[in-house]
């Protein structure tokens, strides 16, 4: 299985020559040892995003470069949940929900707006089954799927307005043609997609009050904008 350590507001899940595929500033497709996710602290402004993960990595005695995920949610309140092939690592902050409203107002989004802080949801999903580049998106599409779902549960919310996934698979394990919803590896992604996150939303707000609407949040948004619909 993927190793997890945590040391210095960093957090590692560790295991050789995975095959990552992350979202975010230095998303894409990687082969690497290990993926990150990283906790900054209140009021962080810096823009030289690449330099500052890899200060913070090297500081925590990690010389291995890998997908680096960014929160501003301490590490204590990150939970991991296995199940099968899978491993999965979350934090939870919602201090900044996105809402899609159904009936929106048709309001442009107000430019020149401040960029919320990083409250953030983040996963680090990796499955000891190999999957090929198409399959490993699958995975990040349900990481999603499942990720969406236990927001909505828990909190009304479908993500907040900086989420951030990595999946990772191992090239020489056992290969899975597939990693939807139905197939077993998607299967077990879901199961510890919820499990990690509502136990880290949980700790997150074991002694604060979780934002019940997206007014309730200090930095909600709402996506009020409309779209012309045609027909192909």
């Amino acid at each position: 299985m993927f190793a997890t350590t945590v040391e210095s507001g960093v957090l590692q899940a560790h295991r050789p020559d995975t095959r990552w595929l992350a979202t975010g500033h230095d998303g894409g497709y990687r082969t690497a040892d290990a993926a990150y996710n990283v906790s900054v602290p209140e009021g962080f402004d810096r823009t030289d995003l690449d330099a500052y993960r890899t200060e913070r990595r090297e500081h925590a005695g990690f010389t291995t470069a890998g997908p680096t995920l960014l929160t501003g949610v301490d590490l204590t309140h990150a939970r991991g949940a296995r199940a099968g092939p899978v491993t999965v690592l979350a934090t939870a902050g919602v201090s900044n929900p996105a809402a899609l409203p159904m009936a929106p107002t048709g309001e442009p989004s107000a430019p020149g707006e401040d960029p919320a802080p990083p409250g953030t949801v983040n996963l680090l999903v990796g499955t000891t089954r190999a999957l090929s580049d198409g399959a490993l998106a699958t995975l990040l599409s349900t990481a999603v799927e499942a990720k969406t779902a236990t927001l909505v549960a828990e909190t009304g919310f479908t993500g907040t307005t900086s989420d951030a996934v990595v999946v990772g698979c191992d090239p020489t394990g056992q290969r899975a043609a597939f990693a939807g919803s139905a197939t077993p590896v998607g299967a077990a992604t879901r199961a510890c997609v919820r499990e990690a996150l509502r136990a880290s939303l949980d700790a997150r707000y074991a002694d604060r009050t979780r934002p019940g609407s997206v007014a309730d949040a200090e930095y909600g948004v709402r996506t009020e904008r409309t779209a012309d619909v045609f027909q192909p």
